[in-house]
């Protein structure tokens, strides 16, 4: 029964404001270990840090460095390419990582030159393709920052991922892909998409309100944090909201 952890838009930082981002990973980190069975593995949707210097990558990997799970970074819009490779040691942003009984697959839509919008491009979704093809017996997850489709929040639709529906005829050609992860919003939303259901994570630190009128600017709120859990059974997978922030829950330091 194999559980994976879903975590997203951290954003830590360093100095005056590096508090409370940095402690609300931390906390939503010891739930994921308190949970039983413990998941197989955890996560981070993107935006693991603010302005993607290598000074906040510092404090990311201090947090990460000791964990006992694995965790599977994603690149966001506030992160940095290399400094972020530099700082784990990653050969590409982009991978795959193979477990028993299931797949996780890393796609960066970083695009700088967008803005705070998304983009894979050709050779990343080739890449995609050809990947998924490889293990076609086994529940895939397909992990990116920017969600591929329009949410009705018209300052965040306006940053989404440009190419969602070239990521839509590959994943449609795949049928074992049983997730699409997501960040980026700060908070849960779900969604058809191509066959499968789009699930976005809610931030470890801050949440986005949910601004349905055209032309309202973006905001935060205060609301609970949290993460996603999705639990595999039989090739059927079901997601649950673990809450963070607001819960009695026990927690396990590491």
């Amino acid at each position: 029964m194999p559980l994976i952890a879903h975590l997203s838009d951290p954003h830590i930082t360093t100095g005056a404001l590096a508090a409370e981002p940095a402690a609300g990973l931390y906390k939503a980190l010891t739930r994921v270990l308190a949970l039983e069975p413990a998941p197989d593995c955890v996560i981070i949707t993107g935006d693991l840090v603010d302005h993607g210097r290598a000074d906040e990558y510092d404090v990311l990997r201090e947090l990460l460095q000791p964990y006992p799970i694995p965790v599977h970074l994603v690149a966001g819009n506030h992160d940095g390419r290399d400094a972020l490779r530099q700082a784990f040691g990653l050969p590409e942003t982009w991978y795959a990582a193979e477990y028993p009984d299931f797949t996780v697959i890393v796609l960066e839509s970083l695009q700088p030159e967008l803005g705070d919008a998304g983009l894979l491009g050709a050779e990343q979704l080739e890449w995609l393709d050809a990947t998924l093809r490889k293990r076609t017996g086994f529940p895939a997850f397909v992990c990116l920052h920017h969600p591929p489709v329009r949410v009705g929040i018209p300052g965040m639709d306006a940053i989404r991922l440009v190419d969602g529906p070239e990521l839509a005829e590959v994943v449609r050609r795949h049928p074992h892909v049983v997730r699409v992860l997501a960040g980026h919003l700060h908070r849960v939303v779900t969604a058809g998409f191509a066959g499968t259901i789009l699930s976005v994570a809610p931030s470890t630190y801050r949440q986005v309100d949910l601004g349905l009128r055209e032309g309202r600017p973006v905001s935060f709120v205060a609301e609970p944090s949290g993460f996603l859990l999705h639990r595999l059974e039989g090739g059927e997978c079901v997601t649950h909201l673990v809450q963070v922030s607001h819960t009695g829950a026990p927690v396990t330091a590491y």
